[in-house]
Formats: C-alpha cells, sequence, structure tokens
C-alpha cells in the first residue's frame, strides 16, 4: 500500500489469496499514509495510539481497537500519532467467484449499491472480535491461517448485513465529485513530477484553478498547503531511499526534488524529528 503510487493499480497477493497484509510502525518508511486510492477495498486495525483518517473531505480520529472500512475508489490519507496499525487490502471480485449463495450479497458492495460504515469501535465488539482474528492470523500464519481469513471476511460481511452496519449509497452531488476528482489530479500530478522543480502555478494550472483559489481548495481539502504536502511527499521518498538503498543522502536530496543540501537537512527534520543521517544510521 505504502510503496506505490497515489492510485495504486497492481495485483494483491496472488491470483488464488488475493490479500495484501502491511505492519506499520514508526520504522516503516512510509509511516505517514500519503493520499492515495485503488480500486480494491482495504480494512485497517490500529494496534497503538491514534491515526487521523481522511476519507474523500471528511477526517477523523481512530484509536487502539478501532477498525476502518475503506471502499473502493475512496481517496484516503492517514496521520499516525504514536500508532501501530495494520491494513488488508484485497479485491471484492474476489468473493464472487466462489458462492452463489453469498454472490448476491457481495455484489451490492462491489457494486457500490451501499456503503460498510468507515469506523467500527467498541460499540461494535462483534466487528472487533472478528477483524482482530482475521488480521491475527495473518500475522502468524500458522498452517491453515488462509482458512480463517477467508472465513473471516465472510463472518465481517455477515455481520455487517446482519447488524445493518452500512448505509445505502449516496450519490454524491456534482460538487463534491468534481471536487474529490479535482484533488487526485493534483495529487496524481505530484506524485508524477515531485522529482522536479514544481511552482504553485504549475499545480494549480493541473486542475484548471488560479492560484489563490487553488490554495483554498486544496487547504479545504487536505488541511495543508500546496507546498507543505509536496514537501511532505518528497521526505517520504527520501525516506524510502534512506531505509532501502546505500545512495548517498545529497544523491537522495537531488532524486527528490532538493536542490539545496542544508535545506534538505532543514526539511526532513522538521517532518522527522531527526536528519537523514540519524535516520538512515537507525
Amino acid at each position: 500500500m505504502h510503496d506505490l503510487g497515489r492510485n495504486e493499480d497492481r495485483l494483491r497477493g496472488t491470483y488464488e489469496f488475493p490479500f495484501e497484509f502491511h505492519h506499520i510502525d514508526s520504522s516503516h518508511p512510509r509511516y505517514v499514509m500519503s493520499y492515495h486510492w485503488h480500486v480494491e477495498c482495504e480494512i485497517m486495525r490500529i494496534i497503538q495510539g491514534t491515526l487521523t483518517v481522511t476519507l474523500d473531505e471528511k477526517s477523523f480520529t481512530a484509536k487502539a481497537g478501532d477498525v476502518i472500512f475503506i471502499n473502493s475508489g475512496v481517496l484516503h490519507s492517514g496521520i499516525p500519532h504514536d500508532c501501530i496499525y495494520q491494513c488488508i487490502v484485497f479485491d471484492m471480485n474476489m468473493f464472487l467467484k466462489f458462492n452463489s449463495v453469498c454472490t448476491e450479497y457481495m455484489q451490492k458492495i462491489s457494486h457500490q449499491e451501499l456503503l460498510i460504515y468507515h469506523h467500527f469501535t467498541e460499540k461494535q465488539p462483534d466487528i472487533q472480535r472478528a477483524i482482530n482474528s482475521l488480521f491475527d492470523s495473518f500475522w502468524q500464519k500458522k498452517p491453515g491461517y488462509e482458512l480463517i481469513v477467508f472465513g473471516q471476511f465472510y463472518h465481517f460481511f455477515g455481520l455487517v448485513f446482519g447488524n445493518h452496519y452500512y448505509l445505502e449509497s449516496l450519490r454524491k452531488t456534482r460538487r463534491d465529485y468534481k471536487r474529490i476528482v479535482q484533488l487526485k489530479q493534483v495529487v496524481e500530478f505530484i506524485e508524477k513530477n515531485y522529482a522536479n522543480p514544481i511552482t504553485l502555478q504549475e499545480l494549480s494550472a493541473s486542475v484548471s484553478m488560479s492560484p489563490k483559489y487553488f490554495c483554498r481548495f486544496f487547504s479545504e481539502m487536505t488541511h495543508q498547503t500546496p507546498m507543505d504536502y509536496l514537501n511532505r511527499q518528497r521526505i517520504e521518498q527520501a525516506c524510502c531511499q534512506l531505509a532501502t538503498t546505500d545512495d548517498s543522502i545529497t544523491e537522495i536530496a537531488y532524486r527528490n526534488g532538493f536542490n539545496d543540501l542544508s535545506y534538505f537537512i532543514r526539511t526532513f527534520k522538521k517532518y522527522k524529528g531527526v536528519t537523514p543521517g540519524k535516520y538512515k544510521r537507525r
């Protein structure tokens, strides 16, 4: 989930077992979940701390024990606070293959005729138990864990339908839909061009807005300025390269859009609390 472009498009797991599992703590090179989206659904559990999650334009804070469900195509991001969390990304269509009895239910989800609740808490202990069993099985990978994963997914969906843990699909207004599409366009533009010098004028032009209106729009949608978001993405990319390559700090700085090494070091410390050198030696 965290090592791809913002519009993630690739095979999850294997064809027979299309689930992709991630365990994320502060040592993960993509600890902060940048804005992205994918056609698959995603389910998350918070193990420790809190995670401020944004789904399209709405933000909320999830705490330890909470479960988050992200429907297909939803633009999402997450800011961790002393947080450890886990994610499973999966293709809903996989559940249409094996059991015709369940197909009618699963099609309602995959066709977005309904939207599963995005946030489950201690008020839904049945969901928490099912999801904990699901994630624990994936984390431990004991013999036969695949059976538990499939079983607990069906258990989860059964609880969703049995307890009406969903909303009937509400059509977005034309304005809301357009704003989300525009934000996706900007995020994708940044993903493709972060290594190059990017001006505010270029960012605003990518969605045909004036710089002044664009700044207001972007801040309303993300609660960040455009340049702050751009620098965060550059630093996240740099973190990944510091953790996974032997390239020098100077090479990594220039590769990620920083033409001034001292500015890169200052910016890195601003967002990560340590210098790139200390981060690389961890």
